[in-house]
Formats: C-alpha cells, structure tokens, sequence
C-alpha cells in the first residue's frame, strides 16, 4: 500500500544522510521505523485504554494475594 507524509525538512535531512551513508533506501528506514514505533504506540494506547477503564471501575483488577491463592501458588 502506497501512503506518503510530509516530513520536517531536518527530518528528510537526515533521513537523506542517513540513507545515503548507508547505502540503504529512506523506505528501508522508514519501513523500520513505522514497524519498530508501532508497537510501541499499541502498547502505550492500548494500556492507557485499559487503565482508564480501572480508574473509571470498568475493569476489574485483581491483588498478587488473589492471582497466587486462585493458582495455586501461595505459600
């Protein structure tokens, strides 16, 4: 899938720089870039939604007391 963006000039700078020493494409870095800062935005969204919903108490939360005794792995 084709998308483009508009980058700051000091961004595409340095991307062309980067690309150039290289000998690798912007979209290598770009593709690399998007995969890598992906999941670290799903992580963060994904669990302020979650904490969100504990703060609003949607989401039920349990102790370490309660998750080792339910397991079977109190002492």
């Amino acid at each position: 899938m084709a998308t483009s963006i508009r980058l700051a000039p000091e961004i595409e700078q340095r991307l062309d720089f980067l690309s150039a020493q290289t000998g690798r494409t912007k979209a290598f870095y770009l593709r690399q870039i998007i995969e890598d800062g992906l999941e670290d935005m799903e992580d963060y969204y994904l669990a302020a939604e979650v904490l969100e919903r504990v703060r609003k108490g949607q989401e039920k939360v349990f102790s370490l007391d309660e998750v080792e005794r339910d397991h079977g792995l109190a002492d």
